[in-house]
Order: C-alpha cells, then structure tokens, then sequence
C-alpha cells in the first residue's frame, strides 16, 4: 500500500517482481466455496480459512517493512508524528474499512474468474487506488458506532510496472467491468493476543467500477460494533505502556460476489495487516494537545462542598472525521508512593458533548471535582518526608511536566453508552500536564522588630545556640497566580533560606522549624492580581555567615554607609495552606525577596554611653578588674542580645585592657544598667608603651576634659589644649568562642567612641548648685569639688569627691600648684598616703608653700573669707588595693574659699 493518495492500493514492492520483496507469493489460497457466510464464528474454527487470500511464505502481508507502506499504516503512523506530516499524508484509518473489503472483493474476482492468481494479485496491488474523503460517526450506539464512509476508488493500469501483468489485468477488468458485494460483516481479530475479536463491521452492498481510469464514487454507511472488550483493554494497556512493539491484525468475511451476469456465490475471505513499532510510526500515539486555561474555585457538586477545577484544551485532529463525543466521566489518578500501591484517586472529572470536525482542532471543556483529599494522598511516604501529592506539586511548582492518569469513572455518565464505559473503566491513560515556574512569587518581603542574638560560648558547636540567630516579624507580600480563585488561609510556614548581599552569598538563614502565620487577602499596588498578605513571627532562626568577606563588606556598609543595605533572599519555602479541601502543606515553593536594613551610617553621637555604679572586683600589682553600669542609647531599630563576647580596648593602636559583656539585651532607644567587666592590664597586654599611654589617658580623664566622638581607624589624641581622648573597641578571634572566624572578620573594624563619664557623687554640703560653666571643659565632672586655704597655717583642705561607690582608693603623694589667671599661688608636696573613701570626703591639711611675691598670692590675700576660683596642676600617686599609678591632673575653676 502506498502513503500516497494517487498510489495503487497495493504497491509494486509488495509485488511477486519487486526485486528487492519477498519471495513470490503462491497461487490464492482463498477458499473458493459457494456457501452461506458463518458469520458467528472464530479464525480457530474455520481450519479450511487459516491461510488469506494472498498468501506469502511468512503468512501474512507485512506492510511495516517496505517503504512504500500501506494507507492504513500511514494513517496510523502520522499519529504519533503530530501531525506534522503532508497532506497527502493525513489520508488515515477512514481507509481500513473499505480497504481490507475492496482487496477481498477485487482479488477475488479477478483472481477467480478473468486472470491467474498471480498475476490478478500483482496487478489489483499496484493498480488499485482508494481516496478517502470523509469518515464522519452519525450516532453513538449501545453495541458500537454507526459511520459514513465517504472516498473515490480508481483502477490506474499505468501504475503496474509489468506490461504482460498490466495487459492481462486490464483485460480482464474490462471484461468484468464491475463488481457488486451484498451485505456482509467484516470481522477482525488479532491473532497474537490469542485471536480475539476487535470488532466487526456491517457493510451494505458496495459496486466498484475495475475498469482502468474509471473512478467510482463510494458513500456507505456502517455500523462498527465493538468486539471482546477485555481483549481490547488489554491491547490499550500494552501499547500505553509501551509493550507493544508490532500488532497484526487479520480480517475475515462471508462476502456473496458478482461481476456482470457472473455470479461467484459466498466466499469466505481472510486478509492480514501488520502495524510495526513507534519508530516505524505506524502504532499510534495519543495526539497532542494544548491547555488553553485552568482555573479552580469553591463549589457544590450534588450539595457537597469542594474544590471545582475547569481546564479547556485544544487537541490536534488532522483527520476528516466528523462526530459527537458523548459526555465522559471519569478518573483523575496520581500514583502512590510505590509502584505496588497503584493509584490514588485525586479528582472526579466530566465532559460535556465534545463535536469534532474534520481536520480542526478539537476544543474540550474538562471540569473537575475534588470533595477531600485522600489521607494517603497528603500522608508522607514510608522512609521519606514527602508524599505523593508532595512530588505531584513540586514537579508543578519547578516547572517540570506532571504527569497525571485518567481512568474511566466507576459512575458513568448516564449518556455514555455501556460499551464505552465498560471499555474505558480499566484502562489508565497517562496524559502529561505541563508545569507552572513561579517566578517574582513575592513581591515585597520586609524585616519588622528585628532582634540579633550573637552565639553562646557554651553551646555545643553544632546546636543552633553556637551561632547568630535572628528574631524579626517577617512580612511578605504573595502574588497569588490567576488560576486561583479560592479562599486560601496561611498557618505555618518555614524555610531553608540563603542570604545574599550583592550578589554574593553572606550565609545561610535557617527557618527549617514550623513558624505561626497569618494571611489576608490584599490587591497587588499598581496590579490588577490578587495577592496574600503572609506575617510570621520568627523566633531566634539560626545564622551561619558562610563568606567572611561578604560579612566584612555588610557591616562596613551597615556601620559607615548612609544609603539601606539591600539583603536578598532565595528560600524555597513549605507552606501549612487550609481551603475548603482542609490543612495540607505546599513544599519547596520557590520565594524571592530583599530586605532593607537601614545603617548607622556613622553617626554614633546618639550612642552617648554613660558609666556609672563602677566597683574595684579585683587588683594586682598593675591591672584592675573593674565592673561598671553602661547607659547608652541604640539609635538603631534594630536589638540585640549578646549572650557573651569580649573586646579589647585599645587608645593609639595600643591595647590597654578588655571588656566583657554577658546576657546583655539591648533595645532600640535608651538602655540602663548594662553590666560590663573591663580587666585594665595596660603593660600586660603591651608593655611599656602601653603603661606609658595607660597612664596618660587615666591622666587626661580624671582631669576632666571634654571627650569627643570618632570612628576611625587612627585615634586622635589633641595637645593639652582639648584632650579628645577616645577609646577604641576591637573585636578578636576570642571575642565570640564558638565563632572565631565571626569575631576575627569584626576585628577588622575599629568602633572609636568617647571615653565614657564618670559620675561622681553630689556633695550634699552644697544646697545651691554652683554657677553654670563658662569656660570650655568645665562642664566635665569635676572630681576635686571645694578646697580651703588657710593663710594663718599655711595649709589646705580639699573636698574630693570619690567615682568609686564600693572600694576606698588611697593618695599616696602629691606635687600640685595653683594659679590664679596663669599667675602661682603656692604648692603642695605631700608624701604621706591618705585615704579617699566612697562618696565625698576631705584631705588632710595638706602643707602649701605660698608664692609671697606673686599676683596669685595677694589674690589670695584679698579673698580672705571670701572665695577664689583657681587653677591647679598636680602629679599624685594613686593606689586601689594592690593596684598602683601615678598620674597627672589639671583642673580649672576650682572654688576654693579662704580662711585665717
């Protein structure tokens, strides 16, 4: 057979001569009987009609290895090639029913009354060709089909290659002129699956012209009736599963002939097909088709509650059929979690009456229905934490293609005839559902209340205490896709997130426990879609910084930058949903978002640390161990809880000492009372240059100069006219035990502050404040409060008042003189250790050795009962239990009041 229209029936190849066909074929075997049609029985009982009519070596006529293939199989393999094919190509299965007949019918009166056999074979294979035009099905019925066939038989002599073939069967066809068959059921079996009935068909009386050139016009109708309905579901499940490499089909019929005055009785007739493999494209697959839309929405099927889905496809048809497709109910399956455990019913599905037009696109209208979810469905598989729906959705949401299975319903449509449902009630047809990538799923992703937990230094290295944790109110903003349309609620939700800066990895943001959620609905700003407002409360979600330079340029943007810092964030989120189908979870939905954290941008004014409540908890030959209260105020909107970490304090690139803060808590605005421990080891931590700069900036700060505040690297000390002494807090490998690498990556910045206050007590014999300041640095705390000279003694009395709350510090010497207006007044040498207890206290009468001859001195004489505001300078020996320094002072305005 040829796949071309104008082509004989039968092809030369499948000739006798072709030289490269099978052997010659022997002289028709058809049984040549002049009696009734035994319509009822099988191929096994009619032994004398085992052979068909053209008879080869192997048995049969095979059309699936010659390249001119039959009609037939050129119809069927133009399925499974999508219908990408010619024209002339898309002549198809209409065909086989006036095929396999106009071949029985032709041969056998060629063959039997006007030409040999082989040559009557050999001329009707290569000279006969049928057209089909049109197959439409005018009704469904109970037992099968009825359609209309509808094509054009020719006789074209000029196609048979042999002339003494073509001059016999031209002769003989012009002496026969025409055929007539009365009414006769084909049936058709297929012998490999031991020789079941696929069907029959009843075809009415049919007259074909032979003569050459002459084309007779067929339109017949026929009813096809399905045959063993098991047997069919059998060959459907092995060609689904792709076992069915080559189908052979074999055609009988009790056909009464006559050609003209000649009259051949009933012959039985027998006639083989063999359709090959997929790649020979002659088994047919399912055709393609297109989803046009897909929408789900809650509804009511029969008063019950549930979840409606209506999906329109457009299936590809490029073949001249025209019928109706009754409604169709059936099976929406998805498999279990093991190939034993078959499949799992997802939805129920119907079809409204379907028309389908010749070689037109058919249009189908699919609505589903889904009551609940099966507790299988959404139940993890054993030795997993997914379950089938799980995968269903997650190949869905990646943007994989899903396949999904449709089986004929068990509550048939009542419009559907039996046969079909009977048919399609065991057969499970995959059909692929293309994947859906969510792409700009959140469109606005905001960090509120956000709260910094640094690591715990006891934790165990992998517990989530051993790293930074983050608490924040987590907002997102979810655009919903157009194919929801139902109300859907948010419980839970947590995530395995990476945070990027830049486009660089910062680290890995681990939200894998269950976080509480709320949802509302909301309409996307400047977008007609809906969207779903999701607010989560995360609770100390563990941090691992995995690129310390990636940190490093985070918090030089956070600490010196003046614009937001931008964190992006790449999670792929598990999602607790509840709809009217009940809570089940959605997992590994891809989410985008960026976060904006706003910087300091070098502004540590508002910081303005205050120390107080100091306490002496431990003294050797040269280090303090000081514990103190810091008030301090967090300009940021950001908190943080600092379980422990310890800093080097350092002035000029030299450390002096180190503090340590533990479980300290600190809140955006004013923060009280956060305890610190400072160790102050200056020649311990280095040497002699760090006793040196110890003592100046001890010096500088008990003289109480202004401080001011800078974050640099390089510490800026003034000359003695200012003193802007500062302190400069660095991170080191051991400031975060559990985290070096965090620590040392912090050390690279250098947080230069003001050395803080001190507050000493208020003198409670001074009921008025004094004079506001008017000179620069005397608004500092002023640790020397009154001093009284006596002129008659030629001693003084201070009133000192102690910063020390809790320990007695002891003055071991002192070599200090006054001035008045940069004029002397005396001096004071003194190397009797005294003490100075908690709060205010007064010195001993120190000895002073007046400057008689000088301005200052005849102030002083003037001022007698009175008050004078002097300048002092002293180098005084100091001593806290075993500790010891010797420091300078400098004080302005000091009010000292002389006595006789």
């Amino acid at each position: 057979m040829s796949d071309d229209a104008g082509a004989p029936l039968l092809s030369k190849k499948d000739g006798p001569d072709h030289e490269q066909g099978r052997p010659k074929s022997q002289a028709s075997q058809a049984s040549l009987n002049s009696k009734r049609s035994q319509k009822s029985r099988s191929p096994s009982e009619r032994p004398e009609e085992s052979t068909p009519l053209l008879s080869r070596e192997d048995g049969h006529r095979d059309y699936g290895d010659a390249p001119n293939q039959s009609t037939a199989a050129s119809s069927l393999r133009s399925l499974q090639d999508g219908g990408s094919k010619s024209e002339k190509k898309s002549r198809r299965w209409p065909t086989i029913i006036a095929l396999t007949f106009l071949t029985l019918i032709l041969l056998a009166i060629l063959g039997l009354g006007f030409a040999a056999p082989e040559v009557a074979e050999q001329y009707a294979r290569e000279a006969m060709v049928f057209q089909p035009t049109d197959l439409s099905i005018a009704s469904f019925t109970s037992s099968g089909v009825r359609a209309r066939v509808r094509g054009d038989f020719t006789m074209n002599a000029s196609r048979v290659h042999k002339k003494s073939v073509r001059d016999l069967g031209r002769a003989g066809a012009w002496i026969a002129k025409a055929a007539e068959s009365k009414s006769t059921t084909v049936e058709v079996y297929l012998p490999e699956y031991g020789d079941v009935l696929l069907g029959s068909a009843d075809v009415p009386p049919i007259v074909v012209d032979l003569r050459d050139g002459h084309t007779t016009h067929m339109d017949f109708v026929t009813d096809l009736k399905a045959g063993d309905l098991d047997g069919v579901r059998r060959i459907a499940n092995d060609w689904l599963e792709g076992r069915l490499g080559q189908l052979r089909v074999r055609g009988y019929a009790d056909v009464k002939i006559k050609s003209g005055i000649f009259s051949f009785g009933t012959q039985t007739l027998s006639e083989t097909l063999v359709f090959k493999d997929r790649t020979a494209s002659e088994i047919p697959i399912i055709p393609q088709y297109r989803i046009g839309s897909i929408g789900f929405s809650e509804g009511k099927q029969k008063g019950e509650k549930g979840m409606l889905a209506n999906v329109t496809l457009s299936i590809n048809n490029e073949y001249p059929v025209d019928f109706e497709i009754p409604p169709f109910r059936f099976d929406i399956l998805v498999p279990g979690c093991l190939a034993d455990d078959g499949f799992l019913i997802l939805a129920e599905a119907t079809t409204a009456e379907t028309l389908v037009k010749p070689k037109t696109d058919v249009k189908v209208a699919v609505s589903g229905f889904v009551r609940e979810l099966p507790k299988t469905l959404i139940t993890a598989c054993p030795n997993t934490q997914t379950s089938p729906l799980d995968r269903l959705l997650g190949s869905y949401i990646d943007g994989e293609d899903t396949t999904v299975y449709v089986r004929g319903s068990e509550t048939p449509s009542p419009s559907t005839p039996g046969w079909i449902t009977d048919l399609m009630r065991d057969i499970v047809v995959p059909v692929p559902f293309p994947g859906h990538e969510f792409k700009d799923l959140i469109r606005n992703f905001t960090l509120a209340d956000v709260h910094f937990t640094l690591p715990d230094p006891f934790a165990q290295p992998s517990s989530p205490k051993s790293k930074s944790r983050l608490s924040a109110v987590v907002k997102a903003l979810i655009a919903l896709p157009n194919e929801i349309k139902f109300p859907i609620d948010v419980g839970r939700v947590r995530a395995d997130s990476d945070v990027y800066f830049k486009k660089h990895k910062l680290g890995e943001l681990d939200l894998s426990k269950w976080q509480e959620a709320k949802s509302t609905r909301a309409v996307l700003p400047d977008e007609d879609q809906d969207g779903l407002l999701v607010q989560s409360v995360v609770k100390d979600a563990p941090l691992n910084i995995t690129d310390d330079d990636v940190f490093a340029d985070v918090v030089q943007a956070l600490v010196f930058g003046s614009s937001p810092v931008v964190l992006g964030v790449h999670a792929k989120v598990d999602v607790e949903t509840e709809t009217i189908l009940g809570k089940f979870v959605v997992r590994g939905v891809p989410a985008k978002g960026k976060v904006f954290v706003k910087p300091i941008g070098g502004n540590t004014k508002t910081f303005s640390p205050q120390v107080g409540g100091l306490e002496i908890f431990n003294t050797a030959k040269g280090s303090l161990t000081i514990g103190a209260k810091i008030n301090l105020t967090n300009p940021t909107e950001y908190a943080a809880t600092v379980p422990f970490i310890d800093i080097n304090i350092s002035v000029n690139d030299t450390v002096l000492g180190h503090a340590t803060a533990r479980d300290v808590s600190v809140v955006p605005g004013p923060n009280h009372d956060l305890a610190v421990v400072a160790v102050w080891n200056p020649a311990s931590h280095s040497g002699k240059r760090g006793a040196h700069v110890g003592s100046e900036l001890l010096s500088q700060y008990i003289s109480g100069m202004p401080f001011k505040i800078n974050l640099r690297h390089v510490w800026l000390m003034s000359s003695h006219t200012g003193y802007n002494t500062t302190l400069t807090l660095r991170t080191h490998a051991a400031s975060i035990p559990s985290q070096p690498r965090l620590g040392t990556t912090l050390s690279k910045f250098n947080v230069t502050i003001p050395t803080p206050k001190l507050t000493p007590p208020t003198n409670p014999n001074r009921p008025i404040a004094p004079d506001p300041p008017t000179e620069p640095g005397s608004s500092a705390p002023h640790f020397i409060d009154d001093a009284v000279f006596h002129l008659l003694t030629s001693t003084a009395v201070l009133t000192l008042l102690s910063p020390l709350p809790h320990t007695s510090l002891y003055i071991t010497s002192v070599s200090a003189t006054a001035s008045y207006n940069n004029t002397p007044v005396g001096s004071i040498e003194y190397d009797v250790p005294f003490e100075v207890p908690p709060g205010v206290s007064d010195t001993p009468r120190l000895p002073v050795d007046w400057s008689l001859d000088s301005v200052g001195y005849d102030a002083v004489k003037k001022a007698l009962n009175g008050q004078l505001k002097v300048a002092a300078k002293a180098k005084v020996g100091v001593r806290i239990g075993k500790w010891k320094e010797s420091v300078w002072f400098t004080g302005k305005g000091i009010g000292a009041r002389v006595r006789i």
